[in-house]
């Protein structure tokens, strides 16, 4: 019984794997392509926005032809490509591949750059999802990380033709984290958390000093220190308040905290 049992899957077992045999595999289409070929698919790809295709194509012309003339312009182009098809995470990935392979390449400049776009926009993505979560547990990781990215571009290369758009990104990002700070403190402020408050409220003061934010935080500095009862430095953050945004809002009562919400940032 057990020896006819294991004769018949044996042969269940051949008539399926034969069956399989039957099936023709799929054919690569570019069996056979050059590297110009496969450079001209991909590109093609690219600019009619089919990114999945495009990265295919890059990648296999890198693996077929890795010291091609067409090699390091494919490995740029799959950068793009992922930034395009809101693959944030890819993008930086094969930035910073490129960076690390190619450190005096004529277009490195770029890759910093667009590491910093793929950067800042995986960010501002996340936060418009995020509205309501506790706002002392969110950290903006990438708008630093972006921030940082945008700055070694700067340095490294102060002639590129995309510093210019990078110091116009930093800044931005300087009062997009400054901004957050304040809502930290405003966040902490509205549930009795007063030393908390008043210690994001500083860092606004210190970290981030050109900010527009600096009149919320010291606002904000100032209620706390009215509730811990420190009436000397509530005094001083007025002083300052007044000193620099003498036609504030908030002397007027026109202002009752932060102005939107912290992640809305356009």
């Amino acid at each position: 019984m057990i020896l006819r049992s294991l004769t018949a899957l044996f042969l269940a077992l051949s008539l399926t794997l034969a069956g399989c045999s039957l099936i023709p595999e799929k054919e690569d289409e570019t069996r056979g392509w050059n590297a110009q070929k496969l450079y001209s698919e991909a590109k093609d790809a690219l600019n009619e926005g089919n990114y999945q295709r495009a990265v295919e194509l890059y990648e296999k012309l890198e693996a077929r032809y890795p010291f091609g003339r067409y090699a390091q312009q494919a490995q740029i182009e799959t950068a793009y490509a992922h930034y395009k098809a809101g693959e944030p995470e890819e993008a930086i990935a094969a930035a910073d591949r490129f960076i690390r392979l190619h450190p005096n390449h004529p277009n490195v400049d770029y890759m910093y750059y667009l590491k910093g776009l793929a950067t800042f926009n995986e960010d501002l993505g996340l936060l418009g999802t995020i509205s309501n979560q506790d706002l002392s547990e969110r950290d903006p990781k990438g708008m630093r990380e972006s921030y940082e990215t945008f700055r070694e571009l700067i340095e490294r290369f102060p002639d590129s033709k995309y510093a210019e758009d990078a110091r116009q990104r930093m800044i931005y990002l300087t009062n997009a984290m400054a901004r957050y700070e304040v809502h930290v403190a405003d966040y902490y402020m509205r549930r009795g958390a007063y030393l908390a408050a008043a210690n994001r409220a500083k860092a606004v003061l210190e970290q981030f000093p050109d900010s527009p934010a600096q009149e919320d935080a010291l606002w904000i500095l100032m209620q706390a220190y009215d509730k811990l009862g420190l009436q000397d430095l509530r005094a001083d953050a007025e002083r300052v308040l007044r000193h620099n945004f003498p036609q504030s809002a908030y002397f007027k009562g026109g202002k009752k905290g932060p102005d939107k919400p912290w992640w809305q940032l356009w």
